[in-house]
């Protein structure tokens, strides 16, 4: 009978076996078990499989496709300027005796923003007035003469002659008062100038004179702007001139407003394009009711001359670096990338059509999360997962 044995549980067992002395033919069973052995386990421990590593994102990280109005129409970029600018210049000399305002100061119309010395304004129109006075006075004797001939000369009292040179005294009395006249308007605007008023409501953005300067006619005083109203001066392509037309909304962002967008019309476009640019100059009117925007600044926006429905996501969700555009969807608990096809864009939203590739209701990944490994198994965090960390 051949005598039976059990097969060593470790390598050192085998190494204590064949090292003591044992029959040929157990030895070679012993080796040619271990062979057997080794060879199902390929020499090495037998490893365990280990679960895949969840990643978790916050909400920010994903959007979803849906869909939503998307306007599209060419870019333009330019200033900001008040549409009613006024420069206001003396109209007559003379000392400038206050200043009654200052820029940033929100007058009426017609308020005072300035004096100046009117004394020999005032002699004059004094003198006008006076000439007025008497003009009328032999204005009201020639008329008086006038009527007081032709009665006469009805009667056969005068002469023909008489009554014509009785008619002539009275239309070159009425002459001198109109002329009279107009020498007092002439010294009323004098004087009336003599207190520089601002010609609307708005705000005093630059003052150029002091008291007790003496200014000249034509020298520059005040100026005042109109806030309510603002108008942005921009260029667009010749190119894209068809895409533009009178009302036309425009919608755009301005420099120091970051987070605000901001919305006006086309209400200009220019008849002809610079020769040396192939640029088309257009105006938006801008209502400005809060008084928000300021002139002088950069804005940039863009003509919404078409706006239609479509499926839309973030730009931010497409990665547009490779041959066509890709997104990362999260599809039963994992990631997965798509690619899609990309239509019309709205810069002014920052979102970008998808018309093929992706369904409504999709979940899709944004920004930095757009680099995770496709498979990777992903949860989006909630607000009792934050208190839990």
């Amino acid at each position: 009978m051949r005598p039976s044995f059990s097969i060593p549980a470790s390598p050192s067992t085998f190494r204590t076996l064949l090292l003591h002395p044992t029959p040929m033919s157990v030895r070679s069973t012993l080796l040619l078990a271990t062979v057997a052995v080794l060879a199902a386990c390929g020499g090495k421990p037998q490893a365990t499989n280990a679960a895949p590593t969840v990643v978790l994102v916050g909400p920010e990280a994903v959007t979803v496709v849906e869909r939503g109005m998307l306007a599209t129409g060419p870019a333009l970029s330019g200033s900001l300027a008040a549409e009613r600018t006024a420069s206001i210049r003396a109209e007559v000399g003379g000392q400038v005796l206050a200043i009654l305002h200052e820029p940033g100061d929100r007058v009426g119309a017609g308020t005072v923003l300035a004096r100046i010395d009117d004394r020999a304004i005032a002699d004059a129109w004094l003198s006008a007035k006076s000439g007025v006075t008497q003009a009328e006075l032999a204005a009201d004797i020639a008329k008086r003469e006038l009527e007081r001939a032709v009665k006469l000369n009805a009667a056969g009292a005068i002469s023909d002659r008489d009554m014509e040179n009785a008619r002539r005294a009275n239309l070159a009395a009425q002459a001198q008062l109109e002329d009279a006249k107009s020498r007092l308007a002439l010294a009323q605007k004098q004087k009336d100038a003599t207190l520089v008023k601002a010609p609307y409501a708005g705000i005093v953005a630059e003052r150029t004179v002091n008291a007790g300067d003496v200014v000249a006619p034509g020298a520059p005083l005040f100026t005042v702007v109109d806030p309510a109203t603002m108008r942005l001066e921009a260029n667009i392509p010749a190119s894209q001139l068809g895409a533009v037309r009178l009302g036309a909304p425009v919608t755009f962002s301005v420099t120091g407003y970051p987070d605000r967008r901001f919305k006006g019309t086309i209400s200009h476009i220019a008849p002809s394009a610079d020769a040396a640019t192939r640029q088309v100059r257009v105006i938006a009117r801008i209502p400005n009711a809060g008084t928000g925007l300021v002139a002088g600044l950069f804005a940039e926006g863009r003509v919404s001359s078409t706006v239609r429905e479509a499926l839309t996501a973030p730009l931010a969700a497409v990665d547009l670096r490779g041959i066509r555009p890709v997104v990362a969807r999260l599809k039963g608990g994992k990631v997965e990338r798509l690619e899609v096809t990309v239509g019309a864009r709205d810069d002014a939203t920052e979102r970008v059509e998808l018309t093929a590739g992706v369904a409504r209701g999709d979940t899709l990944l944004v920004g930095a999360a757009l680099g995770i490994t496709p498979g990777t198994p992903l949860k989006v965090s909630t607000p009792s997962d934050t208190k839990k960390n």
